[in-house]
């Protein structure tokens, strides 16, 4: 008896001759990969089918697998049903040893706060304000903040307090910013704050423990998408009399931050525009129409300022006279 060659699928049928008896038993020990139908000892010459399965890169399509079954007058569908894919799934799982492991998540250790940060000046001073233990949130310390509303202050020609206007906390956190440019005068302030749980936790309750609530607007929005939808969330008057812009220090790229900023309809010709920045970052000398009026370094923090250039020229001028009143002395 002939057998076909293993790269291919199917073996010829072969009739057993007249008088030769094959045994189940020795047949199938001998391979038992070879499936056939129960043999008889019988001298009557009877057809059977060897199925040899290996797989092979000429191993011959369905289509051809059921022709040859066919031709045979067997039932292709009982030699080429195929499992079902959850089936298939279970036995690739099975040979290959691995089986889904569903990975459970340790609970996150509930977020706390803590009283540190005051208001500076203004009608709100030395008030406590939250902030969270974590360096999730990083505000600015109190010496960056009194330095930057005194140089605000003195610009706009009021060193007691802020001239009444708007003002734009972004990347506000615990809102310590804003609620100090209420406490020093300004009329309104709109907190952009992505995160729900800085917003109702931390930023929510600073505004109703000071009784900032009612002068302020929260936008619980990405900056980014603050600044691309301004009109939408602002309305026709969008311009702002003051922007704060204090980001995570890692996560911000401040060109294209401030290009964003100088081209958004928040700023206005008389807009003053506070940036914190870390060591080592270069900072335009300009940010759309207005141009750099101050620039400190406290450590590692750095503090730019810009404005319209009649500050500029204003603070020049102060200087000037403080020069000329020393030197006439």
């Amino acid at each position: 008896m002939a057998v076909q060659s293993s790269h291919t699928a199917f073996s010829f049928l072969s009739p057993l001759r007249s008088h030769s008896i094959v045994p189940e038993t020795s047949l199938l020990s001998y391979n038992p990969s070879l499936v056939g139908y129960p043999f008889t000892a019988t001298n009557r010459r009877r057809p059977f089918i060897i199925i040899v399965s290996s797989k092979s890169k000429n191993e011959l399509s369905v289509d051809k697998k059921r022709q040859l079954l066919e031709q045979y007058g067997l039932n292709p569908d009982e030699f080429l049903s195929e499992p079902s894919p959850k089936t298939k799934k279970r036995r690739e799982q099975s040979k290959s040893g691995t089986r889904k492991q569903v990975l459970v998540e340790e609970p996150k250790p509930p977020r706390e706060t803590h009283k540190l940060l005051q208001v500076v000046g203004g009608t709100a001073r030395r008030k406590k304000l939250l902030s969270p233990k974590s360096m999730d949130v990083r505000p600015m310390m109190e010496v960056v903040k009194a330095a930057a509303f005194g140089i605000l202050q003195a610009a706009g020609g009021c060193p007691a307090s802020l001239r009444p206007g708007r003002w734009l906390d972004l990347y506000s956190g615990t809102g310590s910013v804003g609620i100090e440019a209420i406490s020093r005068g300004c009329s309104e302030v709109h907190f952009v704050e992505m995160d729900p749980w800085v917003v109702s936790d931390v930023l929510r309750p600073n505004l109703e423990w000071t009784g900032f609530l009612d002068a302020s607007v929260i936008h619980t929005v990405r900056v980014e998408s603050f600044l691309e939808r301004a009109e939408h969330f602002l309305g026709e008057d969008g311009s702002f009399d003051y922007i704060s812009v204090t980001p995570p220090y890692a996560v911000v790229d401040y060109s294209i931050l401030m290009d964003q900023i100088s081209k958004s309809s928040i700023v206005g010709e008389n807009t003053f525009i506070l940036v914190e920045y870390p060591f080592r970052t270069d900072m335009l000398d300009s940010c759309g129409c207005l141009v750099k009026i101050s620039d400190r370094r406290f450590g590692r923090t750095h503090l730019a300022i810009y404005g319209p250039k009649w500050a500029l020229k204003k603070k020049y001028v102060e200087k000037t006279e403080k020069a000329g009143k020393a030197g006439f002395a």
